[in-house]
């Protein structure tokens, strides 16, 4: 008897654990995690500005007091160079990989000028570049990506109607481009 409820509460438990561990992996199986999502929402390396209204497909910005865009990139073929000159009153920027784990983060308080200046590589390619830094990036923070592919998402706050226009121009030209190979 003492076995026969002992072998009842290890399969009670392990269908618990089971059921957990599908619920938490059905996104990847979907294809509606947050990478998917953003992959299929525009061309890599390129910032995307998020929707204001909930009437389309693609991710929507949920705060009116902010502002966002998201870019997808590969470091496969070489770094990836983030960049936006700053006249907004805050950004914040979250580097993530493919599978949607953080990487890294930064706000303008804790850039090096209150711009946005970053190099996301591999580790190899950092080690490349550490050895001889190019003078344009001097300046920038250099974030070591292991995976190969992520996405960044770049936000700015928007405390009135009238700074909305800075922070949309801010945005648009913020660039997710390759680092020219060149100059590596």
């Amino acid at each position: 008897m003492r076995s026969l409820l002992y072998a009842i509460a290890v399969g009670l438990v392990g269908a618990a654990l089971l059921h957990i561990v599908i619920i938490l992996s059905l996104p990847s199986f979907t294809g509606r995690d947050a990478y998917t999502r953003v992959q299929s929402f525009g061309e890599a390396n390129r910032f995307f500005p998020l929707a204001n209204a909930g009437d389309t497909l693609a991710p929507i910005n949920d705060d009116p007091a902010m502002k966002t865009a998201v870019c997808t990139f590969s470091v496969e073929n070489g770094p990836i160079r983030l960049f936006a000159a700053s006249d907004v009153p805050f950004w914040s920027l979250v580097v993530y990989d493919e599978a949607s784990n953080e990487v890294f983060s930064m706000n303008d308080r804790t850039s090096v000028s209150g711009a946005l200046d970053t190099l996301i590589a591999t580790p190899i390619q950092l080690i490349g570049i550490r050895k001889a830094v190019p003078q344009e990036l001097e300046q920038s923070i250099l974030v070591e990506m292991r995976g190969e592919e992520g996405y960044a998402v770049l936000r700015t706050f928007v405390p009135t109607r009238s700074r909305e226009d800075a922070a949309n121009a801010f945005l648009t030209d913020a660039s997710c481009e390759p680092f020219p190979a060149e100059q590596q």
